[in-house]
């Protein structure tokens, strides 16, 4: 699917704060869906690929939804956001406050109405008490199964400890509570997660050879100036961005009416009621009763008015003033050298 040039909605009323790229096309596109869930969905099905699918680096094993969102899809989002009951009660059933776990949940419904999936959260054990591993999904693509492995992301690229530094690699791609790097994950996944239907312990549960086996990986990263990663390390050219600010910075950051995004909410951008905005000084109290109890980073949306909602024109992470160091101190070798 080619996705058009984005271009913020015509009704904004902050041109001197346009619309980051990929909102701009998510709000030009997908504005007409109100209910949240219906939202996070049509964005992993058209968000960009946090990893290119076409890098050396990758070998062919980063799978895409790519050309999934056509007229059809398109209907049948806006005919799931008027009646979202089916999806509501699918989630309700596997209630989880995790991230990674709600969006899986999400595309498992669509696949499930698309007539493709075989198998989600399909556990493998070789005994009673000992377990492989796990399917994420078993999925249908014609005659062939294919075994996805899915990750929704959100990294932040961590300063290098020194100016000698010349190449940022994916370990500086680092978690907001820095328990999780681009880099470790993608080995884990890899070398151990699609490797699970080679193990004997999983051919009682496959319905036939897999003919492939991929990852799927969607999200967001966060940088603090202008430093990107190489396009050489197989990050989308497109990826969805925003940025991230030490607390003490909070007034670098442009605007003057936010969101705190709570984490079951991170995947689409934002659409809020003018009633749900926090003016600057609210957010500063807000961010201040936080850190004063948890260390643990915020991730806020700067949003805009447009018609009678407030629209999210960029995200970015505040996060406590000690995390630069601390960020360092979780990448190996302080962010030197390639990953």
């Amino acid at each position: 699917m080619q996705m058009p040039k984005p271009t913020p909605p015509a009704e904004s009323t902050e041109p001197e704060q346009p619309f980051d790229p990929f909102q701009a096309h998510f709000h030009a596109r997908w504005n007409h869906l109100n209910d949240r869930h219906v939202r996070a969905l049509a964005w992993l099905l058209d968000a960009p690929d946090l990893l290119d699918p076409q890098a050396p680096s990758w070998q062919g094993r980063i799978a895409t939804l790519a050309g999934a969102v056509d007229q059809a899809a398109i209907d049948w989002l806006a005919a799931l956001d008027h009646a979202p009951a089916a999806l509501h009660a699918m989630l309700e059933r596997q209630n989880s406050q995790r991230l990674g776990l709600y969006a899986e949940r999400l595309l498992a419904f669509y696949f499930q109405q698309q007539g493709s999936l075989i198998a989600h959260g399909l556990q493998v054990r070789a005994d009673r008490t000992a377990t492989v591993g796990e399917f994420d999904f078993l999925l249908r693509h014609g005659d062939a199964l294919v075994h996805w492995e899915f990750a929704t992301k959100f990294y932040l690229l961590a300063p290098s400890l020194g100016a000698e530094t010349t190449v940022p690699n994916l370990d500086r791609l680092v978690g907001p509570n820095l328990g999780d790097r681009l880099g470790v994950k993608m080995r884990k996944m890899f070398d151990h997660q699609l490797m699970l239907a080679q193990h004997p312990a999983a051919q009682i549960h496959l319905p036939g050879p897999v003919q492939s086996a991929q990852a799927l990986v969607k999200g967001w990263l966060f940088y603090a100036g202008v430093e990107q990663l190489p396009q050489s390390f197989g990050i989308s050219p497109q990826h969805c961005r925003g940025f991230w600010r030490v607390l003490s910075e909070l007034d670098a950051v442009v605007g003057d009416r936010f969101v705190v995004l709570p984490r079951l909410q991170w995947l689409a951008p934002a659409k809020a009621t003018q009633d749900m905005v926090l003016s600057r000084q609210q957010l500063q109290s807000r961010l201040a009763t936080h850190f004063g109890e948890h260390a643990t980073p915020v991730l806020i949306a700067v949003m805009q008015e447009s018609g009678n909602a407030m629209l999210e024109g960029s995200r970015g992470f505040i996060v406590p003033d000690d995390w630069p160091y601390r960020a360092q101190r979780a990448v190996p070798d302080g962010g030197r050298g390639e990953g």
